[in-house]
């Protein structure tokens, strides 16, 4: 099964779900028990159970739906779940000006699935309306040549129809703020959660970080301020302060007024280009139709090599809206020299995955090349119960990322299950 949420072409490769920034709401405290935002039926002893044990989950970043998903069905004895970071967690819609609305899967395509156990999840998933499978014709285009090669008419890959899973899964959100500290207060038992610009964000029982730059100089890098999770007051995540390397890309997001007629296929992967990576055309996928009907939109990502030097030039910060533009005229000029016969887009818009971003300032981060959650594809600190999932714990992908999520998710309910929380 394939989910349209996959960073590259290999089939058991996959994509972060992702991200992008409002500014932080006002200053409120969130209380440490509010009213549920999901109730199972109620039981007779239902209340006593809440009395009991009610827990608050934070969740930082937008990588653990299937986390929240799992510890959903535990509403008895979770009352509050704080999603704090992402926009969306997939892709991006863009509005054009006369209105019409384009949607990109700018960092995964599609994503697809080998483990029983995530086969399961994601099926059920599929039942819901949250992905579904988009079957294409993929090839590889030679750059050198001017061909394509490899067809290969692919089935089971899953692409996520529902950005915004925050709602599908009842979840309350908030979009755009970056966490800027996490304190264990042991008289409490639980964190407090402080946004980067100073406002009170509340106190939860269980935190989760899907973010691998949560301890990370990294972090300081792109924001000025030391990350928010100090090690030196947890060295049993000591794991948390080595260096995760990543591949930068950039992502082009375009649309045209008429479908690419010289391209005979729905995705393909280049050689020999020293810009471009691959191409996908999001406008078939299920549900993605553009209106009218001739149009198509696509998402090209760029080599991680052109992204590197483009980082180094520019540095690590945030791209100015200046220098995006050139990517996506540099990106487009490399596809409309392929001799396709490319028009002139209708819309065309440069995004950023690089090895500085991090969910937890709104933005997407660039796919890990290893993984440190070990056999048990998550980072977790029973003791002040804190859950580090993603796919840089599991595997570099979709699939790794709802492994991990699930693996985390076991960590909390096994806590939960326990009449004394731990």
């Amino acid at each position: 099964m394939v989910h349209d949420t996959t960073r590259r072409r290999d089939k058991n490769s996959h994509t972060g779900l992702h991200r992008a920034n409002l500014p932080p709401p006002a200053r409120r405290t969130v209380p440490r028990h509010t009213p549920a935002l999901r109730r199972s039926p109620t039981a007779p002893d239902a209340g006593k159970r809440r009395a009991m044990s009610a827990s608050n989950v934070a969740v930082i970043g937008a990588g653990s739906a299937r986390l929240i998903d799992s510890l959903s069905a535990r509403a008895a004895v979770v009352d509050q779940f704080l999603q704090i970071g992402a926009l969306f967690w997939g892709g991006r819609t863009e509005k054009m000006e006369d209105g019409t609305e384009l949607r990109f899967d700018h960092g995964a395509p599609y994503f697809t699935v080998s483990n029983d156990e995530v086969a399961r999840v994601v099926s059920g998933w599929e039942a819901r309306g949250i992905v579904a499978e988009w079957k294409a014709m993929f090839a590889c285009f030679d750059r050198a040549t001017g061909k394509f090669t490899d067809f290969e008419k692919t089935e089971g890959q899953m692409h996520l129809c529902s950005y915004m899973l925050c709602l599908v899964l009842g979840v309350l959100a908030k979009f755009g703020v970056t966490v800027g500290k996490m304190d264990w207060l042991h008289d409490r038992n639980s964190w407090s959660l402080v946004s980067l610009d100073g406002k009170d964000l509340g106190y939860f029982d269980y935190v989760v970080a899907t973010d691998k730059n949560i301890a990370s100089p990294r972090f300081s890098g792109l924001t000025g301020r030391p990350p928010p999770l100090d090690l030196s007051s947890f060295p049993q995540l000591s794991i948390m302060a080595q260096d995760i390397p990543v591949r930068p890309r950039f992502a082009l997001m375009v649309a045209f007024s008429e479908p690419l007629a010289k391209v005979p296929v729905h995705g393909f992967s280049f050689n020999n280009s020293d810009f471009l990576s691959w191409a996908f055309c999001d406008s078939t996928k299920p549900g993605r139709a553009c209106v009218p009907s001739n149009r198509q939109s696509w998402v090209l990502h760029s080599t991680a090599e052109y992204a590197s030097k483009v980082i180094n030039d520019i540095g690590p910060r945030k791209p100015s809206a200046d220098a995006l533009a050139k990517v996506a005229e540099e990106l487009f000029k490399e596809f409309q020299s392929t001799g396709l016969n490319i028009p002139q887009p209708i819309f065309m818009k440069a995004h950023r995955w690089s090895v500085s971003q991090t969910c937890l300032t709104g933005s997407g981060g660039a796919f890990p090349s290893i993984s440190i959650g070990g056999d048990d594809k998550c980072v977790w600190d029973k003791s002040t119960k804190l859950v580090i999932c993603g796919d840089f714990c599991a595997s570099p992908n979709v699939e790794g990322a709802i492994l991990s999520a699930m693996r985390g998710a076991s960590k909390i309910i096994g806590c939960l299950n326990c009449p004394s929380g731990l």
